[in-house]
């Protein structure tokens, strides 16, 4: 098997994962749950014996779909499904704010916690350095279905595109803005003067941040 990075493989086409397929026993209940968290309804089709209805999460390219007769597998057996989010404590409150039964913040003591409740080894509180990949929380939909919030602000070196920053929402956009002005506050300080050329330095260093290259000091 090839270790090459399609990105330097001209002949590997795109394939952009666009929709997950959830197992639900009432469908108008999940589909009250999913609207009353502000996911956006994209669609509601049916046929004979036959129902699809589809839902987007803000700020992502990836939908789900549920439905009458479109698996045959278990209701609520989808699990460790994730949200990236770039404040976690901010999110989990909003969606306590909207009736959902919300796990506390933690981060893992012991790997592999994140996916299981039970496991003694979930600490509270958001990872001490607040690490992105590092700070996590989960909820479920009425059927089960297992969703785990992930806290991520600084992207694996590789995984973006330095050339493409984008932010899926004014929040995320909002966020990063704050840590570069705390950034660029110790920056300030290092330097011993203010830097009256700082929406430059606030562009790279956002730029940076989100495909995890390196940070301007």
């Amino acid at each position: 098997m090839s270790n090459t990075d399609a990105s330097e493989n001209p002949s590997v086409l795109d394939m952009k994962l666009e929709v997950i397929l959830l197992p639900v026993s009432d469908v108008d209940r999940a589909k009250e749950f999913y609207g009353r968290i502000g996911w956006r309804l994209d669609a509601d089709v049916s046929g004979d014996d036959f129902r699809l209805i589809q839902f987007t999460s803000p700020g992502s390219g990836c939908s789900i779909q549920f439905g009458t007769n479109l698996t045959s597998a278990t209701p609520g057996s989808a699990q460790g499904l994730y949200l990236i989010v770039s404040d976690i404590e901010a999110t989990r409150d909003a969606l306590v704010a909207l009736g959902v039964e919300v796990s506390e913040v933690f981060h893992e003591g012991k790997p592999a916690a994140r996916f299981h409740q039970a496991m003694n080894g979930r600490v509270g509180g958001p990872a001490p350095d607040r690490t992105s990949y590092r700070s996590f929380a989960s909820f479920s939909d009425p059927d089960g279905n297992g969703w785990l919030l992930q806290e991520v602000t600084t992207r694996l070196p590789g995984r973006l595109d330095l050339a493409a920053t984008s932010y899926a929402s004014a929040n995320d956009l909002a966020s990063a803005l704050r840590r570069a002005s705390a950034a660029h506050g110790e920056h300030e300080a290092r330097t011993g003067k203010a830097d009256s050329n700082w929406p430059d330095w606030y562009s790279s260093y956002m730029v940076a941040e989100q495909a995890g290259g390196p940070l301007p000091s």
